[in-house]
């Protein structure tokens, strides 16, 4: 069997009058995320951690914010399609653990509906997706609330 770890990395600015959606869930917050699809930090994250363990390039190279045909997507969509590239390529997830970045809202309250949200498009047990959340004690851009970002480590083993 072979095993294989990817790890991703996401940030996207905050303005108003964008929705933010954290995981596949809409939250509520005075600002969204600023992006070319629906700027889901969490999800962009995972999808580049199972790119990356599988080898196959990053989130631009299979959803690039040039094609028009992505423009304001779903990223649960994008996640999906990543988990059938993921899967053509002969792995299967183990695990994925997350760190979100951001100084406010606080996401607790919304964390196991992510985790629902991940594993039923992934296909995997809410126990097999963990997502954690810090602040950076208001320092930096994600502390003055310009902008969050989400790291993501994922297991993949081969079919």
């Amino acid at each position: 069997m072979s095993i294989r770890i990817g790890m991703g990395v996401d940030f996207h600015q905050l303005t108003e009058g964008r929705d933010l959606w954290l995981g596949g869930v809409k939250i509520p917050h005075s600002k969204g995320a600023l992006g070319h699809s629906d700027a889901d930090v969490l999800l962009h994250a995972i999808c580049d951690a199972l790119l990356g363990a599988a080898c196959l390039g990053d989130i631009g190279v299979h959803f690039p914010d040039t094609d028009n045909a992505f423009k304001n997507i779903d990223s649960k969509i994008l996640l999906s399609k990543t988990a059938e590239l993921i899967k053509t390529k002969g792995y299967s997830i183990i695990n994925i653990d997350t760190s979100l970045c951001l100084q406010a809202p606080k996401i607790k309250p919304y964390i196991v509906s992510m985790q629902q949200t991940i594993a039923g498009i992934l296909g995997l047990s809410e126990n097999d997706i963990s997502i954690k959340a810090t602040t950076t004690e208001k320092m930096g851009f994600v502390g003055r609330e310009e902008g969050l970002m989400a790291y993501a480590t994922v297991l993949l083993q081969s079919l």
